[in-house]
Formats: structure tokens, C-alpha cells, sequence
């Protein structure tokens, strides 16, 4: 007798490809590519800048899914990227959820990656990579957030997988570079003084341009009491936050944001 086929299961697929020009003392679209369950859309504007919301349509990821978002800011551009909503990470039978994103800033660009936080439900895994390349007077800002679970839902990420892994680049050399990894027990890890300390609320957000020293005081003044700290070195500005919830974080996080924003709001899909 022949054993049964396996059933290959399906898996949601996207791709998202958005090329900005300067253009009228503006950021204008040069180039927009959308495939799969990866969707693009950009809210009108009452300045220079270029706002974009990411979307994935699928409506939250599992183990398999494959999604990869590309930005690319030609010369004198300004382009805000975010995402529709926090994307869920669910159960996965088998493999990992992945997202590649890629982003390039031309001379005097400036591109801000501000995804809302990825939540990670139990058994979840996931991967992603940034990669980025900017020319030798470009500004970017960066934010990344995980929340392990959603602790107003009762909910927890015990067991599972989460890989985030950045690489920056100014005018093709390294200038940040860093990897994290929590695999198995990842509530009892996270439970270490030395990671979470029993929270499950974490980000990492940084900022590579002319202002990061001038920022520093005011970022640190934003923190205030919260469980985090900012560093500044080689016109580099990285701030660590962690919170009990999600809540908690983005109480801190926000005003971070809008300092390293000059003062501007996060996009509006963002909420409080």
C-alpha cells in the first residue's frame, strides 16, 4: 500500500517595491510594484514628504509565509514607510515566517522605516532581515517592535522562534550590524534579568544622520523613567526600549519617534 501524498500546504506570498523621485519640490512616485498579498498605498500629504502604508492582506503571517518590501528614495526625496497594523505572527506547524526588507536612500534622502510592532503568538516563528545602503549624506531612522504575546488578551509566547537581523551600510561600508535571536523557551528566556527581565514588550529604534548628537539629550529626556537607554556614537543614535506591554511601550516609544522625527507625529495610522 502507498502511503498517502503529503499535502503541501498554502502559504501567503508578497511583494512590495516603491522607488520615490524629487519632483516639484516633492517626493513623487517613480516606480511602484505590487504582487501577491503585499499591498502599497499612499495617504495625500500637505508637504515634501512621501507617506506609504505597507499592507499585508493575508491578514497576519505562520510558518512558510514569505513577504519582502523594497524602498528606494532617489536624490533629495523624504518617504515615511509604515505598516496598516501590528503583524501577527501565528502558530507555525512547520518552517518560518520571513520578511526581507530592502531600502535605499540616495544623496540627501531621507527614508523613516516605522512598522507598527510585530506580535508574536505562542509557537510562532519568525525571521526577518533589514538591509539598507545609504549615500554618504543620507538620513534614516528605523524602528522595529516585538511584543511576545498580548498580555491584555492573556496571551503569552512560550515556546517558538524570533530572528531579526540588521545590516546598514553608508556609501557601502558597515555601520551597524546586529542579530537577535530567541529560540525554544522563550518565555523562560525572556524571564532572564540579563534579556527581558519578564517583559514582553521590547523595540529597537535607530537613527544614522547630521543630528544624532543633537538629539541625544532630548531622546533620553523622552525616556524618562521607562526601562530603556540611548547611546550615540559615530553619527549613530540607537535607543533600547522594553516595556511590560505593548501599551506601555508605545507610551515611550512614540514621543522617541517624534523627537527623531523633528518634532513631527508618527503616521497617522499609528494609534495611542
Amino acid at each position: 500500500m502507498q502511503p498517502a501524498a503529503r499535502i503541501s500546504q498554502q502559504r501567503a506570498r508578497g511583494r512590495g517595491r516603491l522607488v520615490a523621485k524629487a519632483l516639484g519640490g516633492r517626493s513623487r512616485i517613480a516606480e511602484l510594484y505590487q504582487e501577491g498579498a503585499a499591498k502599497i498605498r499612499l495617504p495625500d500629504t500637505f508637504s515634501s514628504e512621501m507617506e506609504a502604508v505597507f499592507i499585508n492582506t493575508a491578514g497576519g503571517m505562520t510558518g512558510g509565509d514569505r513577504f519582502g518590501w523594497e524602498v528606494s528614495a532617489g536624490a533629495g526625496t523624504f518617504v515615511t514607510a509604515t505598516t496598516q497594523a501590528c503583524e501577527k505572527i501565528y502558530k507555525a506547524a512547520e518552517d518560518t515566517a520571513e520578511i526581507r526588507t530592502r531600502i535605499t536612500v540616495e544623496q540627501g534622502a531621507r527614508v523613516h522605516w516605522l512598522p507598527q510592532e510585530s506580535i508574536l503568538f505562542d509557537r510562532s516563528s519568525l525571521t526577518r532581515h533589514l538591509d539598507v545602503d545609504l549615500a554618504a549624506d543620507a538620513e534614516f531612522l528605523a524602528v522595529e517592535a516585538i511584543l511576545l504575546g498580548r498580555k491584555a488578551m492573556g496571551e503569552a509566547m512560550e515556546t517558538g522562534l524570533v530572528r531579526d537581523r540588521w545590516r546598514i551600510r553608508r556609501e557601502g561600508r558597515l555601520i551597524h550590524a546586529e542579530d537577535l535571536r530567541l529560540k525554544g523557551p522563550v518565555a523562560e528566556l525572556a524571564g532572564r534579568a540579563a534579556v527581558l527581565h519578564g517583559n514582553v514588550a521590547f523595540a529597537t529604534v535607530l537613527y544614522t544622520g547630521p543630528k544624532s548628537e543633537a538629539y541625544l539629550a532630548t531622546v533620553r529626556s523622552a525616556l524618562g523613567n521607562s526601562f530603556g537607554g540611548a547611546s550615540e556614537w559615530n553619527g549613530k543614535l540607537v535607543v533600547r526600549l522594553v516595556a511590560e506591554d505593548g501599551f506601555a511601550l508605545r507610551k515611550t516609544l512614540i514621543p522617541v519617534i517624534s523627537v527623531l522625527r523633528g518634532g513631527a507625529s508618527v503616521p497617522k495610522v499609528w494609534n495611542l
